[in-house]
């Protein structure tokens, strides 16, 4: 049997900036800061994000959670965590940049209940913020069609939600993921919804570019586990993808040939 070379996977680009971590992690829910931490680091990855708008940032050393987050180490990317709309969502943005971070990760919810993103509102606000030269990563619907139209705009990275914020169900329309991956030439990366490890598997196996989780880890019974469980289950679903699964078939079929055999 000939066997072809293993491919080259091609690098994550964001914003200019090349990362060999295909997963994003976040920093809410968790039991403490320090637990954060050791999650991060055995997760592997190379960027965290930040909801702003829902953190202390002044107050004491020990209630900031920037100083536990190391700079040298992870790139931070602010989120617009609990705006429900433009205004909100640009302010929140606006003080990011005023701390001297550019990069940002844009979400626009239509209400607390669903957490799912507001389609019109997350145009806009995408609009207006690449117009201000934001690098923007973009939470979204898995609509493809809103997809290519932010592409369009020039954000830096289209995130559909696998699904709601928090649910833990995975990616629930794998057919409309499939699209965005066949109509976008930017970075996809799956947003929201990750449960556990099979969920990432799963998701990465449809050959999108990256994850990112946060609900799945923090709450975990054992967020550190979790994270380095998640962590596995991201490389090995990118490199089930790379080397391409077998068709289903209805029947079996003999894993050692039966030729010349009688």
């Amino acid at each position: 049997m000939h066997f072809s070379p293993m491919l080259q996977d091609k690098p994550l680009i964001i914003g200019g900036r090349t990362y060999h971590s295909r997963l994003i992690i976040g920093t809410g829910k968790y039991p403490s800061f320090e637990i954060m931490q050791k999650a991060h680091e055995i997760s592997g990855a190379e960027m965290v994000t930040v909801a702003l708008g829902r953190v202390k940032l002044d107050g004491p050393d020990e209630e900031n959670i920037l100083n536990f987050i190391n700079p040298k180490k992870y790139v931070l990317l602010p989120n617009t965590a609990g705006a429900f709309n433009v205004e909100d969502a640009l302010r929140i943005a606006r003080l990011s940049r005023a701390q001297g971070m550019n990069l940002i990760k844009l979400e626009v919810l239509f209400d607390a209940k669903t957490l799912l993103p507001d389609p019109l509102a997350t145009y806009e606000a995408s609009k207006k913020l690449v117009e201000e030269d934001f690098t923007v990563m973009v939470y979204t619907n898995d609509d493809p069609v809103l997809a290519k139209k932010l592409e369009d705009l020039g954000v830096a990275a289209v995130m559909p939600a696998g699904s709601p914020i928090g649910s833990g169900q995975g990616v629930i329309n794998h057919n409309n993921i499939h699209i965005i991956m066949e109509s976008l030439s930017c970075p996809v990366i799956v947003d929201a919804g990750m449960g556990t490890a099979s969920d990432l598997a799963l998701a990465m196996e449809l050959g999108v570019d990256g994850i990112l989780c946060n609900t799945g880890v923090a709450c975990a019974q054992d967020p550190v586990r979790m994270a380095r469980a998640f962590r596995m289950a991201c490389e090995a679903g990118r490199d089930a993808w790379l080397a391409g699964r077998i068709p289903r078939k209805i029947y079996g079929s003999a894993s050692s040939p039966l030729e010349g055999l009688r």
